[in-house]
């Protein structure tokens, strides 16, 4: 048989990841700060996008929806926020306050005389009275030219640094040992504590470790108590020296602090040679230290979560389900500025090329927004439906859900989904819970009925527990045979996972800890 060479025409389809694809799908798992970092960083590079200022209006119809899943009509605006400047017609721009784009052309044609606006902006002949105004403003430049700021009155918060220095050149007079505590308070962590050796700390300074032992022992008699230790032990140790309580049978508990954690009571009481009442006595007094002393002063704050969708109940006991406004990004995409420019530069030109691309890429991150927001809304109403047990009457009613229900009901896939509800949180008459909250594995019933939710169980293992007696505490073949009553099959291994995975500890260290706890109670 002779090889010949021929033509065929085969026509396939195939997925291709392109740039914007690839973009689409990651704007869906970002957090509201990641989304808004993204979003600067596009407007910054590309000059046909702009951030809406807070002012500017939001249709919040767009984002709102019963708890079937149902949306409303949004209008002229799209379901992320995002505005586009093409969709205006000319009475819309002529109430729309101009980009800084806007003003600058404004500008250059018709010269900086004109260039705020005729409709009750400030203008030029107005400057004296605005002047006067301003002058006469809270915090503004008065009549003897200086300015004042009302921060200046508020008190400033004291750091653990700033506490320590005022203390420093009273408990270490010489000039070198002064030096090696200022290192040594740059060393401390947010609780107070050192966590490098005191040889590593000689070897960087050039010192010897008796000098730096010494001068560390100095700074261990400054407020608050317990500063610059270097373990838990020495930490409360430095706290009992204070108070006269250091004595060998405390020095034996605290180089056993493991065996505290385990709630071993009866081999504390030989190691540190007491009976139960003083042991009892020891461990009250344990309980009264501080075992993070720079904690106090810590200035960092947690980031506040912001929730992506707010659950509200609807006065005909629906839920309505919307976005949440303060995280919908205000995007402008300007088209009136994108037409003059392409009138002034050439059809073939590099810069035309540039600012045809700078359009593309606009237009996509606006239907991507759009795409994200509507996305998310689709998924929380889809979850809200499915979870309205939870939502009327507690979590004991949260029913089992997994991420293909969800998939199919809203006609998207598992991967989408699960993008969606990473790292997004809803706010609820009931608190604030992460979307994923929601989906748990199934247990079985009892009874042959519908199934619980892994959450509502391991809620009911934390309720027994917490309801627990000193007398009756539960073991794990106990929960079961609770649980079986209320008609959850599950077996003793699952509960004793459950329990672990909720740092609960066994029966028999629940039971040492309230006996221990009674009588320190009672004493």
């Amino acid at each position: 048989m002779a090889l010949s060479a021929s033509l065929n025409l085969r026509q396939s389809q195939s997925l291709v990841m392109t740039p914007q694809l690839m973009q689409s799908i990651q704007l869906l798992q970002m957090t509201f700060l990641e989304l808004n970092q993204f979003i600067a960083q596009e407007v910054e590079k590309n000059p046909l996008l702009e951030l809406a200022s807070a002012e500017e209006p939001i249709n919040l119809d767009f984002g709102r929806a019963a708890a079937n899943g149902i949306a409303v009509d949004h209008g002229p605006e799209t379901a992320s926020g995002v505005m586009d400047n093409s969709a205006h017609d000319s009475r819309d721009f002529e109430t729309h306050e101009p980009s800084r784009a806007e003003r600058l052309n404004e500008a250059l044609d018709t010269g900086f005389d004109n260039v705020f606006q005729d409709d009750g902006g400030p203008r030029k002949a107005d400057a004296p009275e605005l002047l006067q105004q301003w002058k006469s403003m809270p915090g503004s430049l008065g009549e003897s030219g200086e300015a004042y700021d009302l921060d200046d009155f508020v008190a400033g918060q004291v750091t653990l640094r700033d506490h320590l220095n005022q203390q420093i050149p009273f408990a270490v007079t010489d000039g070198i040992e002064r030096l090696i505590a200022n290192a040594l308070t740059d060393l401390l962590d947010a609780a107070g504590y050192i966590h490098e050796g005191v040889e590593d700390i000689a070897a960087r300074l050039g010192a010897d470790n008796d000098q730096i032992e010494r001068v560390l022992r100095k700074l261990q008699d400054l407020d608050p108590p317990g500063i610059y230790a270097r373990s838990l032990s020495e930490c409360l140790a430095i706290q009992l020296r204070a108070r006269n309580r250091f004595d060998p049978a405390m020095q034996a508990l605290l180089a056993h602090l493991d065996l505290l954690a385990r709630r071993d009571f009866s081999t504390l009481r030989k190691l540190c040679g007491v009976d139960e009442e003083d042991l009892i006595d020891m461990l009250a007094e344990i309980r009264t230290l501080d075992p993070k002393p720079g904690s106090t002063f810590e200035t960092s704050h947690s980031e506040s979560i912001i929730p992506d969708v707010i659950i509200q109940a609807a006065p005909d006991g629906a839920w309505m389900v919307e976005l949440n406004p303060d995280t919908l990004p205000r995007v402008l995409v300007n088209q009136q500025y994108y037409e003059k420019i392409s009138r002034s530069v050439a059809k073939q030109s590099d810069d035309q090329v540039f600012l045809t691309e700078c359009m593309q890429n606009a237009s996509w991150l606006t239907r991507s927004l759009d795409q994200r927001a509507k996305t998310i809304m689709k998924v929380a109403s889809e979850i809200v439906r499915q979870q309205d047990g939870f939502f009327a009457q507690g979590i004991e009613h949260l029913r089992p859900l997994n991420l293909k229900t969800v998939a199919e009901a809203i006609k998207m896939h598992e991967s989408t989904v699960s993008r969606v509800t990473s790292n997004k949180y809803m706010l609820t008459p009931r608190g604030l819970f992460e979307l994923k909250y929601f989906f748990t594995v199934s247990i079985a019933s009892a009874q042959g009925g519908d199934a619980h939710s892994a959450e509502s169980v391991r809620h009911r293992i934390r309720s027994m527990i917490s309801d627990e007696r000193a007398d009756n505490v539960l073991s794990d073949d106990d929960i079961v045979e609770h649980l079986k009553g209320g008609g959850i099959d599950i077996a003793r291994r699952t509960v004793a996972k459950y329990r672990e995975a909720m740092n609960i500890p066994s029966s028999v260290q629940r039971r040492r800890e309230k006996r221990a706890m009674a009588k320190v109670a009672a004493y």
